[in-house]
């Protein structure tokens, strides 16, 4: 079996994944907020057990995606210029 030419190897050059991250952030802080829900659904048996931190834990997580979502917000939206910019330079 012989090599493929050096061309043929430039054109299949492996590119990282680039997906959105908006829903990664809104996915987190579903999950975190869910959990907030459910612990604060069942206060009084967490209290019994010494465990009722873990509600202010779950709020506290879905307080500090905020300046993630913000952050991911800005990201895709450069990565969209990015992919646009990428298509627009193919088409020349």
């Amino acid at each position: 079996m012989t090599d493929p030419a050096p061309q043929e190897q430039a054109e299949k050059k492996l590119t990282p994944p680039d997906p959105p991250m908006v829903p990664f952030v809104l996915g987190g802080m579903a999950i975190w907020l869910v959990l907030g829900l459910v612990f604060l659904s069942i206060r009084s048996t967490m209290a019994e057990h010494g465990n009722e931190g873990w509600i202010a834990i779950c709020f506290a997580g879905v307080l500090v995606a905020l300046p993630g979502l913000g952050l991911m917000l800005v990201h895709d939206r450069n990565r969209r210029r990015r992919h646009a910019a990428a298509r627009d330079h193919a088409h020349e």
